[in-house]
């Protein structure tokens, strides 16, 4: 699935149907829905538009990962239009470009612009002078680059994302998103630690690689270089960034040289989050996954195994078509075997134009109940998991003045207000839901 989400909390475990206002103060309102690259292109968008003069606009970036999605984003539609009468409503995002006739036929909508188009600051000089057609969406399997875009801010000074890689040559029979993000494409490395050099040199102290299929970068730049590659290369030359942290990643991918890095470098965070989908072979086979069950664990133990602090999360789709109730017992099992802390949970929704939307589908009832076991399992291993971070120190960052989060992406109430983007060290004291409660330290000064 793909790296899908932006509200901090939505983004904790994944790619999620996640909403957010990015309008701060006077100017475009941009409305994301979908994962962390949209919320990345969200800002860029609302940045070309204010320079553009687009004040009175409202931008909806829709996601595409699930019948649903699509649906919310309708719904999304009408509510701003009744909010907004006199706005101009721009539709766009994988839902926009994959199905734009459904968004034209809208009323409520002015223009739907496709994923190439929505990024290019033409297009909304374009839109200031009424010189845009109400439909622009091309032929997204044409795009062969991803150019770089250079953001200085997100409406925080604790985190910020980075583009690597956008679009996906895989072929997943649940996912729409390759149809939505066309091939897979990678920023050059150059043009990364250039655009990380300038956030960090803004005050950011962390920093998100996101795209769709980060671990495929490289695949298409000269010398066909890997993700560990450019990880190296931002650490290195990048030396005053304080935290560097991956985005949702497919664990078939990972090269030797990503796994060492997390290994031996203490900036790059011990979080990672797991595209995996399924803990049965069949099922695993007619997703057209790239892995089995066995490759899930292995890779667990041996990442756990370099980085003991690691906190590992995942993607799972509950009820996919044809499984039985041995399947999904696969798929709970497996939370335990590898040692899976956040889960974000998918009922399967088939998507129209996908192969499984053909295949034998779960009565809805059970996809539900399924779910709800995976999501009680996975309340159960992170009570685990933050039960076992009391007594403990860590580095924490603070998000928001009170509210903090550790190295391994877990939220900690602090006992004193701090400046939000403030690295401090802090005692863990105990759990409060999701949460961890935590004691600053005097003089900053961290146990193991």
């Amino acid at each position: 699935m793909s790296e899908a989400m932006l509200t901090e909390r939505a983004a904790e475990e994944s790619p999620v149907v996640a909403q957010t206002d990015a309008q701060v103060g006077p100017g475009p309102t941009v409305v994301t829905l979908g994962c962390r690259l949209n919320a990345y292109e969200s800002e860029l968008m609302r940045r070309h538009a204010a320079d553009a003069g687009l004040d009175d606009v409202v931008i909806v970036n829709t996601c595409a990962v699930t019948g649903e999605a699509v649906r919310q984003a309708r719904q999304t539609i009408r509510r701003l239009r009744r909010e907004r009468p006199g706005a101009r409503l721009i539709v766009t995002g994988c839902a926009a470009q994959i199905e734009p006739e459904t968004f034209a036929a809208m009323a409520e909508v002015d223009h739907v612009v496709g994923n190439a188009e929505k990024t290019e600051a033409a297009t909304f000089r374009a839109l200031a002078v009424d010189g845009l057609e109400r439909v622009v969406v091309d032929d997204i399997m044409s795009v062969t680059e991803t150019a770089p875009q250079l953001i200085d801010g997100f409406g925080t000074r604790a985190r910020a994302y980075v583009q690597v890689q956008n679009g996906c040559d895989h072929r997943c029979t649940f996912c729409i998103i390759p149809f939505g993000r066309g091939p897979s494409r990678s920023v050059a490395a150059g043009e990364v630690v250039a655009q990380i050099r300038r956030l960090v040199d803004a005050g950011y102290p962390e920093v998100v690689l996101t795209g769709v299929d980060i671990t495929s970068w490289g695949g298409d730049l000269p010398g066909t270089p890997r993700l560990g590659r450019l990880v190296r290369q931002i650490l290195r030359h990048v030396p005053d960034l304080a935290r560097l942290r991956l985005s949702s990643i497919d664990q078939v991918e990972a090269d030797a040289d990503l796994l060492a890095a997390l290994a031996d470098e203490p900036r790059l965070m011990p979080h990672l989050h797991l595209s995996m989908q399924s803990g049965s072979d069949m099922i695993l086979k007619r997703m057209k996954r790239r892995h089995l069950r066995a490759d899930a664990i292995a890779f667990c133990a041996e990442a756990r195994r370099l980085r003991p602090d690691l906190v590992l999360g995942c993607d799972l789709i509950a009820g996919f078509p044809t499984e039985t109730d041995g399947m999904f017992q696969d798929t709970l099992d497996l939370v335990d075997e590898c040692g899976l802390s956040l889960l974000h949970v998918f009922p399967f929704s088939p998507r129209k134009g996908t192969p499984a939307a053909r295949m034998p589908q779960v009565p809805s009832p059970v996809i539900s109940a399924r779910a709800a076991l995976l999501r009680q399992k996975g309340e159960a291993t992170l009570a685990a998991t933050l039960a076992g971070f009391v007594g403990k120190h860590r580095t924490v960052l603070v998000e928001q003045v009170a509210v903090a989060r550790t190295p391994e992406f877990i939220e900690a109430m602090l006992d004193r207000p701090l400046s939000v983007g403030t690295i401090a060290h802090a005692e863990i004291t105990g759990v409060a839901g999701r949460r961890l409660t935590a004691r600053l330290v005097a003089d900053g000064e961290v146990r193991p």
